[in-house]
């Protein structure tokens, strides 16, 4: 309080000397707190009787708020009168030198100070030391803000100008006392890690010192020994040296490694009903006789809590119980279940959802009020919210409100699901390609899913537009349509469709989907050039196509653009009619347009390998293939043939480009005649570059095959062909959407095969 308060305080105070009743109380000067919580914080209320060290009392308290230049009270009487003077407000606040707005918001938010906050010397100086922490925090050393202030009418603008000072390296690390373990696996979970060859490359090699890491490394060290049976394993607390001239670290660790275990005899102690325990012993990942492993401990434990979770028991306990033997170097391990009580669930709580309506979330939520908990139904709940593309980040998690109830807290992050996507590439037949799309998976957050795209290259231009709800008034059913506008020049023929589709699907049990639909297509092609009876009778397709659509799917993956488990898989028929007449071909080939069916099947397989390896490696396998039944005197237009080359098929060739070729008897020329059936497959293996933002380099091989069957009075040429490629691609999920920028190398092309090394593509996912 300053000397003028105390003063004016004085003054007044003469008539308190002896307890007095105050009849009345008043404030003056009050904007930032009502009276009646000035009334709380003074303690005094109307009809009490008051002496100066309570008044002088209810004047600390109220000044101590931090609202108040100055605060005094005066007494007329009975009546209280307390005045205020209140501080200036923060009008503007701001950091500079730091990086980003975003950035510097992010350091605001951390350093506890805000706009329209009071200003007061003691939270600038605060806010300033939590920010220097922070970013020494990050490795940075000298570094140093300078705090500057503007009076703005009865406010003040304050700016943080941030000099981060340099960046410490970290060029040594030494983990003195190791000898069992070689020390590149030690280090490799530390996040200080010194420097090797591959740290000048962003995102390959980090030798940057992250100080507020380190008294983690040791924990993170120990991890590497205790994975490899040391249970005894020592890791002090890392002691880091720091160069203030070169500003190069040294960090070193004292270790002690004791000796190796392996696992000797294994029990578990449950008695839940509805649990085998030789069953679940079977499935353990700790095998007796084998070198003791704690991650392979902890996914047992984590395997049981799981199983026992499914019967009701959400906070069941799993406790790990040793027997060491230190002269034999054996462990006797014993899991000790906790069951406790059954528990259902009282409510579900969603937040985080500026966009999306609860009542979309609550479709993919398995688990319902009054529903017995399931820690299986938890799991696929969050990678069935994974799956939709909605969101950045799903947390659920049971919050206990009783002995035999929880609430689930659904906490989610969106993500930008409305985007203007773009691709394209360069092939010598097609030239320049360039596609884009206005597209949202979340329209208004009604989850229905919405695109109108173009594609268009030298050769080529095409139009679709699409909108599909998957759940009908919330229910299990979903309807979708499409229309296309497509006008392709072929190298052999030009080809201009019109269509569109109507198809309803129905889904079944939690990851089984079908669908039934009917499309039409209105095709008019014409030859380019070079017209002969073959060419007329390959490519003078003149025809309307009525079908029939059904398929099948299945999809319990549990993320949308980056799955690191479960399957996709699906088979989708197509049963189509043609209109149109033949002459004057048919009585030299076909005698008319077929009845044909189309059968595509995919499979795709994830498999993330960091629970084995440590490492955030993703296998992906797919599997794509399409089979074309037709009569054998019945002709199918070459537009609705099989051709195979691109993203989706073998990359590094072309697209449309593979296909088997048959002689015009009339100029000897061969032609394009596209296959009955088609098959590929791809081995993909991924790596993260940088997950903060979300990029990962992904390694290819690709492999098909395309061919056709015989055609009456017509020689075919390649009726087989098989192509292989190899390549890599970036993969970034950016704010626009997917992005993938892809190099792929044709293995066996022949000389005259259109090849496409460098191709990009937006929002595909299998």
């Amino acid at each position: 309080m300053g000397k003028k308060n105390i003063a004016l305080f004085c003054l007044t105070a003469g008539t308190l000397l002896s307890a007095q009743k105050i009849t009345n109380i008043q404030f003056d000067g009050l904007v930032h707190l009502s009276p009646s919580v000035a009334r709380e914080v003074a303690g005094i209320k109307e009809g009490d009787s008051v002496d100066v060290s309570q008044v002088d009392e209810s004047v600390k308290n109220l000044y101590s708020q931090g609202y108040f230049k100055d605060v005094w009270v005066e007494k007329k009487n009975g009546t209280l009168i307390y005045h205020f003077k209140e501080k200036s407000a923060i009008s503007n606040i701001k950091v500079t030198g730091y990086g980003s707005d975003d950035d510097g918001e992010s350091l605001l938010a951390g350093a506890g100070i805000k706009k329209g906050d009071m200003y007061d010397k003691r939270l600038i100086a605060r806010a300033k030391k939590s920010m220097i922490a922070k970013i020494e925090s990050e490795g940075y050393y000298d570094t140093i803000i300078e705090v500057s202030k503007k009076k703005i009418n009865d406010s003040y603008s304050i700016v943080f100008e941030v000099n981060k000072g340099e960046k410490i390296k970290i060029k040594k690390t030494n983990f003195i006392g190791s000898k069992q373990l070689p020390k590149s696996e030690i280090e490799a979970n530390l996040i200080n890690k010194e420097s090797s060859f591959w740290s000048w490359i962003p995102f390959f090699g980090d030798s940057d010192a992250h100080v507020d890491q380190l008294q983690y490394d040791s924990m993170r060290a120990k991890e590497a020994y205790m994975k490899e049976g040391y249970i005894d394993a020592e890791i002090s607390k890392p002691l880091m040296r720091v160069d203030g001239g070169s500003y190069n670290a040294e960090v070193n660790y004292m270790v002690k490694e004791g000796r190796q275990f392996k696992v000797g005899e294994m029990s578990l102690a449950q008695n839940v009903a509805g649990l085998d325990t030789k069953k679940l012993m079977e499935n353990f990942k700790l095998k007796e006789g084998k070198v003791f492993n704690v991650k392979k401990m902890r996914m047992d434990m984590e395997y049981l809590k799981k199983e026992v979770g499914d019967l009701g028991y959400a906070y069941a306990k799993v406790a790990p119980n040793f027997n060491k033997d230190n002269k034999t170097g054996i462990v006797n391990l014993q899991y000790q279940v906790v069951q406790g009580q059954k528990v259902k669930i009282n409510d579900v709580l969603i937040s985080g959802n500026d966009i999306t309506k609860d009542r979309v979330i609550r479709r993919y939520i398995y688990l319902a009020p009054g529903d017995l908990y399931s820690a299986t139904d938890l799991k696929d709940s969050k990678s069935a919210l994974g799956r939709t593309g909605f969101f950045e980040k799903i947390d659920i998690l049971p919050e206990r409100i009783s002995e035999n109830k929880v609430n689930l807290l659904v906490k989610v992050k969106e993500t930008q699901t409305g985007s203007i996507s773009a691709g394209g590439g360069y092939g010598s037949y097609q030239g320049i390609m360039f596609n884009a799309s206005l597209s949202n998976k979340n329209l208004f957050g009604t989850g229905l899913s919405g695109n109108l795209g173009f594609d268009i290259s030298e050769i080529s231009t095409s139009y679709n537009m699409s909108i599909t709800n998957p759940r009908v008034w919330d229910s299990e059913y979903s309807l979708s349509t499409s229309f296309f506008v497509k006008d392709y020049e072929y190298i052999d023929y030009t080809q201009d469709q019109v269509g569109g589709s109507l198809s309803v699907g129905k889904r079944f049990m939690r990851h089984l989907y079908a669908s039934i639909g009917v499309s039409y297509i209105d095709n008019q092609s014409e030859m380019n050039d070079g017209a002969t009876i073959v060419n007329d009778f390959l490519y003078m397709d003149q025809y309307t196509k009525t079908s029939m659509l059904a398929g099948i799917s299945f999809d319990n993956t549990d993320d949308y653009y980056t799955p690191r488990e479960g399957f996709v898989a699906g088979v989708n028929g197509e049963f189509g009619s043609f209109s149109g007449d033949l002459e004057p071909f048919e009585t030299k080939f076909y005698k008319d347009y077929a009845n044909m069916s189309k059968l595509n099947a995919k499979f795709g397989a994830y498999y993330g390998m960091e629970d084995m390896i440590d490492y955030d490696l993703i296998m992906r396998f797919k599997l794509r293939g399409t089979i074309l039944n037709h009569a054998d005197d019945e002709k199918v237009p070459t537009a609705e043939r099989l051709y195979m080359g691109g993203v989706g098929s073998v990359r590094g060739y072309s697209p449309y480009s593979l296909s088997p070729y048959i002689i015009d008897p009339q100029t000897g020329d061969e032609q394009r005649f596209g296959g009955d059936s088609r098959g590929s497959g791809t081995v993909e293996a991924s790596i993260p570059i940088s997950e903060a933002a979300k990029v990962r380099l992904t390694f290819f091989a690709d492999y098909g095959t395309i061919s056709a069957n015989e055609i009456k009075g017509l020689k075919i040429i390649n009726d087989s062909i098989s192509r292989s490629s190899v390549g890599a691609q970036v993969e970034w999920q950016s704010p626009f959407g997917p992005i993938n920028l892809i190099y792929a190398e044709a293995l066996d092309a022949d000389t005259e095969e259109e090849k496409s090394q460098f191709e990009f593509s937006m929002g595909t996912k299998f």
